[in-house]
């Protein structure tokens, strides 16, 4: 691993390994901002991958190159993957100033006071944030170390070996998320950015990403096992159907609008009135739980901060944010201001991949920041 923040010199594929589908992007600079030049998307085995950590790298390597067939990725392409599970700690620690060179001999006899893997089964990483004087003339800095599992990591590895790619970094996946809504140019780490508060969560299949970025860094990273699957169980469960079943009522219903009292309007003509509404009670019932569920990360970290006393703004963002009227239930449920966010805004997509980018636009999030964080602008 080259490094856990990313940030090579050269263009590289970005791929993001999720639950259900693995996604790759790559990106050449173009101008201010990038251009797409590939995409693409596939699904993956049931079970290969589980809650953001690969559990059979076999079955992920062949649906990677199911994906380079697809993109038209040679084999020996470097890439960039990211990380993002229970085995991935993140954490903003302060620390004696010392130079860059200096902290990274210690830090392997300083972190293990901040993490909860025994440092010789960890890979760590960092990066200085800035410094500052205590009111007793202390001089101190502010690092964001991070401290991913030995044996997770060889997992992703051994993914990457088997579709023949090579393994340029391995990043952070809520890194990379920030980077493709934030942009790199101000960097998403720059101490110059705005001062206020936002939280971005990131709805995946299997996992759900909440961090706080604050005057432009990530101050608060957390991963929630309450995703969109568990939507679709919920559904499945209500009504007796097949998971595949009700992923379909899932995504064709949706949620009822808020700003009609819950009463819907009009479902789609196949679907019996009976089983649209079973459908949007169950998920009506999950979403106040995912609700909840990030509200409690946000509480616990403005808890943790003097500086912010709320988070007023939230960037909703990939694959299960497509949830018809989500956005209005996360608005209500957490009084703060939603938009719905995706990487289009820093990415010129060509015709040949308007269909597919623009349908997946919010799926695609992760993996363009991946390759973002690889391709100098």
């Amino acid at each position: 691993m080259a490094s856990i923040f990313g940030g090579s010199s050269s263009a590289v594929v970005g791929l993001d390994i999720g639950s259900d589908h693995i996604r790759l992007a790559q990106l050449k600079a173009q101008g201010a901002g990038f251009a797409l030049q590939r995409y693409g998307v596939v699904p993956l085995p049931m079970g290969s991958v589980v809650e953001g950590e690969v559990v059979d790298a076999d079955s992920v390597g062949a649906a990677v190159r199911d994906l380079m067939r697809a993109t038209g990725v040679r084999p020996g392409t470097e890439v960039a993957v990211g990380v993002s599970n229970q085995k991935v700690v993140v954490r903003l620690v302060d620390l004696p100033y010392m130079e860059k060179a200096e902290l990274a001999g210690a830090i392997q006899y300083q972190a293990q006071d901040y993490i909860p893997i025994p440092v010789e089964e960890a890979i760590l990483d960092f990066q200085i944030i800035g410094d500052y004087m205590t009111s007793a003339d202390e001089h101190m800095m502010e690092v964001l170390l991070v401290a991913a599992q030995r044996d997770m990591i060889d997992q992703m590895v051994r993914s990457v070996d088997r579709a023949g790619l090579r393994l340029r970094e391995v990043d952070v996946t809520p890194f990379a998320i920030v980077r493709g809504l934030l942009g790199v140019s101000p960097s998403a780490f720059s101490l110059d950015a705005e001062p206020e508060a936002t939280a971005i969560i990131h709805l995946s299949a299997g996992i759900t990403n909440i961090v706080v970025v604050e005057k432009g860094i990530p101050r608060f990273t957390r991963v929630s096992s309450v995703a969109a699957n568990d939507l679709t169980q919920a559904v499945a469960t209500a009504l007796n159907i097949s998971f595949a079943a009700a992923e379909d009522l899932k995504v064709r219903v949706g949620l009822p609008s808020p700003d009609e009292g819950g009463v819907v309007v009009e479902f789609p003509a196949d679907i019996d009135p009976d089983v649209a509404r079973g459908t949007q009670e169950a998920l009506e019932r999950e979403v106040s739980r995912f609700i909840a569920e990030v509200r409690r990360s946000l509480d616990y970290y403005l808890t943790q901060t003097s500086q912010v006393r709320s988070v007023s703004k939230v960037l909703l963002t990939g694959s299960g944010a497509q949830l018809r009227n989500l956005g209005s239930y996360v608005a209500r449920g957490l009084s703060a201001e939603v938009e719905l966010a995706d990487a289009s805004r820093w990415v010129q997509v060509p015709p040949s991949l308007q269909t597919l980018y623009g349908a997946d636009r919010l799926g695609a999030t992760a993996a363009i920041g991946l390759a973002m964080g690889s391709v100098v602008a």
